[in-house]
């Protein structure tokens, strides 16, 4: 009796080992972009729904902090958009 060359039960453990192949892991600063980006949109949506900036709450209104907690969001926001764009390109290849 011939028997297949390829074993059907395999076929799912050898597409999962390809993919995970050509994902990287994310490093800290992903980890830590992707926090602040959390933080930065629970700040906008308190402040959409109830008129109420935690970050200018807990730091003051126009101070110092609270302009460069703003300011590191925003580099989040941008280091992201990076990442995400790197990860499309890498796709395409």
């Amino acid at each position: 009796m011939n028997t297949p060359t390829i074993d059907r039960r395999t076929m799912g453990e050898r597409r999962t080992a390809e993919r995970s192949h050509h994902r990287s892991a994310m490093s800290a600063l992903d980890y830590l972009a992707m926090a602040l980006l959390i933080i930065g949109g629970l700040n906008w949506a308190m402040v959409g729904l109830f008129d109420v900036d935690m970050v200018a709450t807990l730091f003051g209104s126009g101070s110092p902090a609270t302009r460069i907690v703003y300011v590191v969001v925003g580099l989040a926001a941008l280091y992201s958009i990076y990442t995400t764009a790197k990860m499309a390109g890498s796709k395409r290849t």
